[in-house]
């Protein structure tokens, strides 16, 4: 402005005068402060001025371009000005097609309203207004919707997130989807509200999911699979869309029964567990008595069967034994009752504790092994308890087994071998 002498004071009778000449051409006949100045003089001065901004030399006519000597403007000076003016107009106007574009963003370029190219991040430059037109989408970042409830968990949303189940039962769920974009080009074309679209896609989704469930297997064990099937079929319901969306996870935030009956909800699950702790308490006490119990019965069964071995090995010994004894008795019965009588008599003597003396020898030294004797009398008190006890276990165990009406035969069976035994040793002593 300084450059082109331009003086902004009307109030100045020098205003739009030339620098090296001073004299007022614009109030040329006028006395100064009696009104503005010429206007087409002022234009004139404009124009020489610009020209010579421009580098152009004054017409030999003296007027500096700003006429023809007929007082008109000067054609070419104001051509000069109009096409100074649109270059700095198209410049600006050029400009402003560039944009830039953040890291983690797309930008989306539209022709005439149509969308022609995307671009990158960094300096980009489309066609001004009205030929091109963009838009920069942030693909990078997280989205979230909230479904049941908005911001806050206690701002509940009735209409969403109360549903039914299978076992027709009403479950209240609040949960939340987050997404990033994968084509920002059908994000912006093919959704009319994008996060009000992905909201309402979660919710169908999450009905179709629960209400194929019982309302027990949602609550406890189901929950992860029932995000995990509802994040799935909302990718192929969007998909099937072409929204753009690329669904990362479904998180449920709350899911109970409604307010009104949480109570006696919460008294039929308490009901529950006490009924389970029981189921595992008497399940822990039998896994702990039943395997006692078998291994009891299993060394009752490996006692009773060494038992009855033993038994039934000593009958087939003796059995054998006489046989044995009785061929060779039928060959010689004098010398095999002999041989009898004495291997009987040495089984009792050397089990006795008594001492054999012969009077008849008229000996004054009599020896008496004392420490033998008491020795055998100590071997043979234990040995003689442990057979009551054995006896005494064994008869308890058979008197047990056997009916009442059986014992008494029994005992009678027990007299008559003892009397059998004792006629047969008065036989061998005779």
């Amino acid at each position: 402005m300084k450059r082109l002498g331009l003086k902004l004071s009307l109030n100045d009778p020098r205003w739009g005068s030339d620098k090296q000449d001073r004299k007022p051409q614009a109030n040329e006949g006028k006395k100064p402060g009696e009104g503005p100045p010429d206007m087409e003089q002022l234009w004139r001065d404009f124009n020489q001025r610009l020209n010579s901004f421009f580098g152009q030399k004054n017409r030999p006519d003296g007027n500096g371009g700003g006429g023809n000597g007929g007082g008109r403007p000067d054609l070419a000076g104001m051509r000069a000005t109009a096409g100074a003016v649109g270059a700095v107009i198209a410049l600006i106007w050029l400009a402003s097609g560039s944009f830039i574009v953040q890291e983690g963003q797309t930008g989306v370029v539209y022709t005439f309203g149509k969308v022609s190219h995307t671009t990158g991040s960094g300096f980009n430059w489309r066609w001004p207004y009205p030929f091109q037109s963009d838009e920069t989408v942030k693909v990078s970042q997280m989205r979230m919707v909230e479904i049941g409830y908005r911001n806050n968990l206690k701002n509940k949303q009735a209409r969403e997130s109360l549903m039914l189940t299978d076992d027709e039962n009403i479950i209240d769920i609040q949960f939340a989807v987050q997404f990033k974009l994968k084509d920002p080009v059908a994000w912006l074309m093919n959704n009319r509200d994008e996060e009000e679209t992905v909201r309402q896609v979660a919710e169908t989704s999450i009905r179709e999911i629960v209400g194929k469930n019982k309302m027990d297997f949602v609550l406890y064990e189901g929950r992860d699979k029932v995000a995990l099937e509802t994040q799935q079929l909302m990718q192929h319901i969007l998909d099937r869309y072409a929204s753009g969306v690329l669904i990362s996870n479904v998180t449920l935030q709350a899911v109970q029964p409604p307010e009104q009956v949480q109570i006696a909800f919460d008294d039929a699950v308490r009901a529950g567990q006490d009924r389970e702790r029981q189921k595992n308490e008497g399940q822990a006490y039998a896994n702990d008595v039943i395997p006692r119990a078998r291994g009891s019965a299993s060394r009752l069964l490996q006692e009773a069967e060494g038992y009855r071995s033993m038994i039934t090995e000593n009958a087939t010994g003796n059995a054998s034994r006489f046989k044995q004894v009785l061929a060779e008795y039928q060959k010689a019965p004098g010398v095999t009752r002999d041989r009898m009588y004495l291997e009987t008599m040495q089984q009792i003597f050397s089990s006795a504790s008594k001492v054999m003396v012969d009077a008849k020898s008229g000996s004054n030294l009599l020896y008496l092994p004392l420490d033998k004797l008491i020795a055998q009398a100590a071997a043979t008190d234990s040995a003689a308890a442990a057979a009551r006890a054995a006896a005494q276990a064994a008869a308890s165990t058979s008197s047990s087994a056997l009916p009442a009406e059986v014992m008494p035969q029994v005992e009678v069976s027990r007299q008559r071998d003892s009397r059998a035994r004792d006629a047969l040793r008065e036989r061998e002593g005779r």
